[in-house]
């Protein structure tokens, strides 16, 4: 299952570069997770300073 972002993303942009397949850019006001390019690894979710990354 893909990972989302939630409301709560500061739009820093420190997940963007950490995700292997390119699957995160910046959207209209914060950043957001190409479902269809996700793999769910994880990588961004464990380097979101304010936890605004989950599975699901």
């Amino acid at each position: 299952m893909a990972y989302k972002i939630s409301d709560s993303c500061v739009s820093c942009g420190t997940c963007e570069g950490e995700c292997p397949v390119g699957a995160i850019s910046q959207g209209d006001s914060q950043y957001v997770i190409d479902e269809a390019t996700c793999i769910s690894c994880g990588s961004c979710a464990g380097v979101c300073p304010v936890g605004a990354i989950s599975e699901g």
